[in-house]
């Protein structure tokens, strides 16, 4: 068991280094990233192109990578926002890594971006313990999923500077407990924004859009109760690595 953690430490160690990388690279183009993290079905891409398509119309130069273990739907969906987007299969992998996102922004990321969305894989268990350069970590949750997501995943949530609520329309057909989700994130990491948001409606999305370029503007980031080191609890089980691992996995890119 010692082993398996001291593992997972170097593993964790060395993409630390890969982000410390990243982050250098993005800053020298200006370009702020943003890590939205959710579990499948949180309405992440549809609320992602939304945002996109709101950035665009104001003259926000942003771009976006969107990781899965297969398909490019994802990206085909977010193109419809007429933003350079680019599509990672990581083969299996459960979370992107700073390293397969490097090696894809370093041949394509345009000139002059803005914002820089990264859509993780869906899952809010392995990729929370990855940094990838980001400024901005956000995680999503919708109202169908239930109120004690913060209370179940507290690593993902501990770890998020930024809470978005999704498909906030549907909050009261399904009987969603807003007071006990908010009780549970202020459990988990008091003080992080908690935007509400409709990718139906429209509701929160330009409120999302001004707190991801309040950060790109130089404010300050909500600082996030655990740390962000490798001194963060490990999970325990095998991923599957994929055969290009350190220099990135099959891309696909839309312009």
């Amino acid at each position: 068991m010692c082993r398996s953690v001291d593992l997972h430490r170097a593993v964790l160690a060395r993409n630390d280094e890969n982000a410390t990388a990243l982050r250098r690279y993005l800053d020298r183009h200006g370009t702020t990233a943003v890590n939205l993290m959710s579990s499948p079905g949180s309405g992440k891409t549809a609320l992602l192109e939304l945002l996109l398509t709101r950035a665009r119309e104001r003259g926000t130069p942003v771009a976006a990578v969107t990781a899965d273990l297969a398909t490019e739907n994802d990206a085909r969906r977010l193109a419809r926002s007429r933003a350079p987007v680019q599509q990672i299969l990581t083969d299996g992998l459960c979370h992107l890594e700073a390293a397969l996102l490097q090696a894809r922004l370093e041949p394509w990321l345009p000139e002059g971006t803005r914002l820089l969305f990264v859509e993780n894989v869906g899952n809010l268990v392995c990729p929370a313990s990855y940094d990838l350069g980001e400024t901005l970590r956000i995680v999503l949750v919708s109202v169908t999923e239930g109120e004690d997501k913060p209370l179940k995943y507290p690593a993902a949530f501990g770890l998020a500077q930024a809470v978005v609520i999704t498909k906030s329309d549907l909050a009261e057909a399904v009987g969603f407990d807003r007071p006990a989700f908010l009780a549970g994130v202020r459990q988990v990491n008091p003080g992080v924004p908690v935007i509400e948001t409709s990718a139906r409606t429209g509701e929160g999305v330009d409120a999302l859009l001004a707190h991801a370029l309040a950060c790109a503007d130089g404010g300050t980031p909500h600082e996030p109760v655990l740390a962000r080191a490798h001194d963060r609890p490990p999970h325990h089980h095998d991923h599957p690595r994929p055969a290009s691992a350190d220099t990135g996995p099959g891309a696909a890119g839309l312009p």
